[in-house]
């Protein structure tokens, strides 16, 4: 009789992967992106709304502390929970009058679409041309003077030496024009950097504090302009409120 070896058991194979296990498990990685995605709407969305937001620099009056198409990030906290300083660089809304409405540019869809959702999450300002940025120079109370013998703006009696101020060549007044004027409980007197360049506080009048949006603390484009904005406490520190 002869003996047969039985051949040795073949080795189980896996059994072959589930179509619907793969697409369950596509599905569940795809609902992970999409609340990532929408988490981090939501949460730039806040920081937006409450704490800091984009704006564009759209002329000159502020050269040159600020350059046209500068990007900056301002601080929304300020006025509502920070007050505003002497010296701040703030933004604020058109109280009315002060800004010509400019000419739409055209745009595609998908400009549009882009810039839609930059302005939402804070990094783009779709409205940064319905307000203005200038600097702080007198807070409700103060009377502003200028100019004296050497050039200089005074507060409450207090020259100041302004390292900021924008002047053509051979100018030393660092207005083109002498004022005096006493700024009204709950607004601000603002001008911008290039006061030669500059419709501010001394053509359009005080800004309501209402209005202030928040205080520019970083030019955050371009790269190589990138910097924190200086609000020159020194040059500020000897004004007294007026008695």
């Amino acid at each position: 009789m002869t003996e047969h070896t039985a051949p040795p058991a073949a080795a189980s194979e896996p059994a072959p992967e589930r179509p619907r296990s793969r697409r369950r498990g596509a599905l569940l990685f795809l609902r992970d992106v999409v609340v990532i995605v929408a988490a981090a709407l939501v949460i730039s969305f806040l920081i937006k709304t409450f704490l800091i937001r984009s704006f564009y620099i759209p002329s000159e009056s502020m050269q040159s502390t600020l350059l046209v198409n500068d990007r900056i990030i301002v601080n929304q906290l300020v006025p509502d929970l920070v007050a505003v300083e002497r010296g701040d660089v703030i933004v604020f809304r058109d109280p009315g009058s002060w800004l010509t409405p400019a000419p739409e540019q055209p745009r595609s869809p998908l400009e549009e679409g882009i810039d839609a959702i930059l302005t939402l999450v804070g990094l783009s300002a779709s409205d940064s041309d319905e307000h203005l940025v200038k600097r702080v120079i007198g807070l409700p109370g103060d009377r502003i003077v200028c100019c004296n013998d050497l050039g200089q703006l005074s507060i409450n009696g207090v020259p100041l030496d302004e390292p900021y101020v924008e002047l053509p060549e051979g100018r030393r007044d660092v207005s083109g024009s002498d004022f005096q004027q006493d700024v009204p409980a709950g607004q601000l007197w603002v001008m911008g950097d290039n006061r030669y360049d500059s419709s501010d506080s001394r053509v359009n009048g005080p800004v309501p504090i209402d209005d202030v949006v928040g205080r520019a603390f970083v030019v955050s484009w371009p790269l190589e302009r990138w910097g924190w904005l200086d609000n020159y406490p020194l040059v500020f520190d000897g004004v007294d409120p007026r008695p």
